[in-house]
């Protein structure tokens, strides 16, 4: 299985807006927040492996 890395860029009401930070690219991935860490904030730095998203460092 691979492993994205990534960045949220925007919260929006149950979505975030997230970013890769593994390649260069300025499209975002919109994501329903029930998927995410609970403790994201904008900046928050995600691992997805697994079909499962990480808060790492």
């Amino acid at each position: 299985m691979n492993t994205f890395f990534y960045e949220v860029v925007s919260l929006d009401g149950d979505y975030a807006n997230l970013r890769r930070t593994d390649i260069e690219t300025e499209e975002l991935k919109l994501v329903a927040r029930a998927l995410l860490p609970q403790e994201i904030t904008e900046g928050t730095k995600l691992k997805y492996e697994w079909l499962q998203y990480e808060i790492i460092d």
